[in-house]
């Protein structure tokens, strides 16, 4: 994409001159040697592709690898880069690419039980990492990505992209400048139409896939027809259902929008309903989060019935005393006064797709990957650490502990922790492959 068409791709159409554009991000003519940023993308099929693509689209961004276990995800990978000036190199086992010392970023789009160890071996070797959401598979991983940033020095950018968008960036601070007056509860939602999985079969792996190291840090399974590419989400091994694959974006702008940190209470309501098959987690699940009398937070997933709220696949609502914020899924926002008057309302030239799984706001996740070279550079602090997609992911993570123990959680409001209830602390974190196991 050329930087004209790019800038009139993903400048915000406003109301109320708002007039932010992606100019705000000081990226553009900063061509130095001493500024280019080397790039390495680990897991190429969907994200990972878009992620290579767009990263090699920006001034002094080179992508000098290609990480993935499957070939024909390798294809897609080159296929996105295909115009690129710098041609990738193919490397497969993770462990080997990050001992490359010519690259300055890995970048993680790789199956969520792959996240938090990849991040782990970026920071442990020298390089900035950005791990798409969820940054961790369990609380405990997490955590552990924290102590690691901590001990490396390195940035952790998660990718919880809405952080970076400018039309978002201006409605929390409106937020917290008294626009709704307190706001008290925010209200989530994600809905989709995905299909059954079925019953798998256990077949021969793929010549043209390495299972062994696909499944990495986790435990052994047999390499099932309903696996992979995606499927693996809905697989408590490898994934983590909805609410840390999509819920996580919703959650965590419910979060930054309430100035919230650690929950004190957390229940889950839900199951696997639409079908009967391999599928383990919730396809429909209904989370609340409470922070002490103060605050609250609710979740609604419904991943296989996409009827819309409030007109949207996605989205999410802040209720305060003197107004209300509605949220589409992207950058747009209506507020709303006590007598539920439209006041305000803030368009981006982006639309958001709920049921894209490469990139759900478009080309707008740009400003995310912007903001992460640009931290590189050190001419910007990253919109989403690790210390803040920390707190957002457990959120979701103690979502799916509380189905899955059928428990209503009480937590630690200084770090979130479970109190009283063992069965839920064994979730907390995760057995690995012996020799996998990740340590600081």
């Amino acid at each position: 994409m050329e930087r004209r068409t790019f800038l009139k791709n993903t400048s915000l159409g406003t109301a109320g001159g708002l007039g932010l554009t992606i100019l705000d991000f000081p990226v553009f003519g900063k061509n130095a040697p001493s500024n280019k940023v080397v790039v390495a993308i680990m897991g190429v099929n969907s994200r990972g592709a878009y992620h290579a693509e767009k990263f090699s689209k920006m001034p002094g961004v080179e992508v000098a690898y290609l990480c993935d276990v499957e070939d024909g995800a390798i294809k897609n990978g080159l296929k996105a880069l295909t115009d690129a000036t710098r041609k990738p190199i193919i490397e497969k086992d993770i462990r080997k690419l990050v001992t490359k010392t010519d690259f300055d970023a890995l970048v993680i789009a790789a199956p969520d039980h792959w996240h938090a160890p990849a991040a782990l071996l970026g920071v442990a070797n020298g390089k900035n990492v950005y791990v798409e959401k969820p940054c961790s598979q369990n609380p405990h991983e997490s955590e552990i990505l924290i102590q690691a940033q901590a001990k490396y020095g390195k940035i952790i950018q998660v990718g919880s992209q809405r952080r970076s968008f400018p039309t978002l960036i201006q409605a929390v601070k409106e937020v917290r400048g008294g626009l709704i007056g307190n706001p008290y509860m925010a209200k989530s939602w994600y809905t989709n139409s995905r299909k059954s999985i079925g019953i798998g079969k256990v077949i021969p792996v793929p010549s043209t896939l390495d299972f062994d190291l696909w499944q990495g840090p986790a435990p052994r399974k047999d390499y099932k027809d309903n696996l992979i590419h995606y499927n693996w989400h809905w697989f408590w091994n490898w994934g983590t259902g909805e609410a840390c694959n999509n819920g996580n974006h919703e959650i965590d702008c419910c979060r930054w929008f309430l100035g919230v940190d650690y929950p004190t209470k957390v229940t889950s309501a839900g199951g696997r309903y639409a079908f009967k098959d391999d599928w383990e987690t919730p396809d429909t699940q209904i989370a609340s989060f409470e922070f002490g009398d103060q605050k609250t937070i609710t979740w609604e997933g419904r991943s296989c019935n996409s009827y819309p709220v409030e007109g949207s696949g996605r989205g999410f609502i802040i209720y305060g005393d003197k107004g209300t914020l509605v949220n589409y899924g992207g950058g747009d926002y209506k507020v709303y006064d006590t007598t539920n008057k439209l006041v305000k309302e803030i368009k981006a030239d982006f639309k958001s797709d709920p049921n894209n799984t490469v990139s759900a706001s478009g080309d707008a996740d740009m400003y995310h990957q912007l903001n992460f070279i640009e931290s590189i550079r050190g001419d910007a602090k990253v919109t989403a650490p690790i210390q803040e997609g920390h707190k957002s992911v457990i959120l979701c993570h103690m979502a799916n502990i509380s189905q899955r123990t059928g428990s209503t959680l009480n937590c630690d409001p200084k770090d979130g922790h479970i109190i009283g209830n063992k069965d839920a602390e064994k979730l907390w974190g995760r057995s690995y492959e012996k020799g996998w196991e990740m340590k600081l």
